[in-house]
């Protein structure tokens, strides 16, 4: 396998898709050395067949406002790839969301799916439509469109969507209702379920806490922990709520949260009731921090920064693509960082990831860390298919072994001469060979 030449004339394809070529381009090069060990693969163009998606649906988003005003958005579906599984991924509504972000997310998908050894396959989905600001009445009628397009390309054993950024409980039951109505039927077709109406428990923690889970695996190699170490966290929402829980509940000090406007230094640490402010902050709708600083006294509000300047000993990245960029990767460095887990997907721009990698510091990628909540998923599925329901403590103690187990692939794989463990090339490895075994095993299709 040449990458350079791979990647050319996958440029030439695809123009512009920056976020979609970066994550093939480190895919591509964190595999190279066992491709080229494995002439099957080769022989197969296993490669060539898994960078472009099996398939992606485009239709447009006819829907009403409560004023009687016509909107239109693009709706999407990438289904990228389904050896191991029905195709298994998010649905975004943001305004930035193009078929580039979608794709990049999708091809993740597929080897963060395939590391937590549950039977998914790799897609992602979404729109351009903003919920921000909107009534559930409006939100209500652009689901219910976008499902009256997407429905007959999804099932249970075919496609099984998600939440993602925009896309919350309130959204998955406008979705889930719209589906049932026009398929006839009720399965567990969508994931991020209420728990009432076929969810599981643990679901809206999961990726927070299964990030938390991988990090404590990663310090432990050190022979360490979170216990009295401070951590910085971007984000708000779910992933930052679930990681600032279970990081507190292990004993570190959580001293940073961001959002678009800026980021919130508390050096009191952010525990008790100030976590449950998160989801306010939330469910408040406005996208922004601020509030934070004006409620708890003693916190600080750092307008249009990111927290990566904060003297900290552990970063989790919950936020957003590239969000860390390597200005903030020297300044963790600096500041004396010893690990960072990325709980978002591909957080880190390669610049940033290649200073953490040249100082030996501990670094693993969004594939592996933030697997806990599509794992969370997976269990959901399971519950799903046989009509029945886990207690919280149940569905959190397999979500800590699925990570445990992610964490032992990613060393094995990843374990270089000198002991540093490049956990990109793990978790890419690891996730890589069990899918392409799969297609070696299922022939031309």
């Amino acid at each position: 396998m040449d990458v350079n030449k791979l990647m050319a004339e996958l440029e030439k394809k695809h123009p512009g898709e920056v976020e979609y070529l970066q994550a093939v381009r480190e895919v591509l090069e964190s595999i190279e050395e066992v491709y080229n060990q494995n002439p099957q693969y080769e022989s197969a163009k296993i490669i060539e067949r898994l960078i472009e998606p099996d398939r992606i649906f485009t239709f447009k988003v006819p829907w009403m406002d409560d004023e009687g005003n016509i909107h239109v958005n693009l709706g999407y579906r990438v289904q990228f790839n389904n050896a191991i599984g029905p195709y298994k991924g998010g649905l975004r509504f943001h305004p930035s969301v193009n078929l580039s972000i979608l794709k990049f997310l999708g091809f993740e998908q597929i080897f963060k799916n395939s590391l937590t050894t549950l039977p998914m396959g790799g897609a992602k989905g979404g729109s351009d439509f903003n919920p921000k600001g909107r009534s559930d009445n409006e939100v209500m009628r652009f689901c219910q469109a976008f499902m009256l397009e997407l429905w007959k390309h999804i099932g249970p054993e075919t496609d099984v969507p998600a939440g993602d950024i925009g896309v919350g409980g309130r959204e998955i039951g406008f979705l889930f209702g719209m589906y049932k109505r026009l398929a006839r039927e009720n399965t567990g077709v969508l994931t991020g379920k209420g728990i009432n109406w076929g969810g599981s428990l643990v679901r809206p923690e999961a990726t927070g806490f299964g990030a938390t889970y991988f990090a404590k695996e990663m310090l432990a190699t050190k022979g360490t922990s979170f216990a009295g170490k401070r951590v910085a966290i971007s984000g708000f929402g779910n992933v930052a709520w679930g990681a600032v829980t279970k990081v507190t509940e292990l004993g570190g000090k959580v001293v940073t949260i961001s959002g678009p406007d800026g980021y919130i230094l508390d050096e009191a640490g952010i525990s008790g009731e100030k976590i449950n402010y998160m989801l306010e902050l939330r469910a408040s709708n406005q996208d922004i921090v601020e509030p934070y600083a004006k409620k708890f006294h003693g916190s600080k509000f750092v307008a249009g920064k990111r927290p990566w300047e904060v003297k900290v000993d552990i970063a989790m990245p919950c936020a957003t693509q590239n969000e860390l960029g390597k200005a903030d990767a020297e300044a963790l460095v600096k500041n004396g960082v010893v690990c960072i887990a990325e709980a978002a997907n591909m957080p880190c721009t390669p610049e940033a990831i290649e200073i953490f990698q040249k100082h030996k510091i501990l670094f693993a990628p969004g594939k592996a860390v933030n697997a806990g909540g599509v794992a969370t998923s997976g269990l959901e599925m399971s519950q799903n298919s046989m009509k029945l329901s886990w207690s919280s403590e149940e569905v959190d103690a397999r979500l800590h072994q699925i990570m445990k187990n992610i964490h032992e692939a990613c060393v094995k794989h990843g374990t270089e001469k000198d002991g540093y463990v490049n956990y990109v090339k793990g978790a890419n490895i690891a996730g890589f060979v069990k899918v392409a075994n799969a297609m070696l095993d299922q022939g031309l299709i």
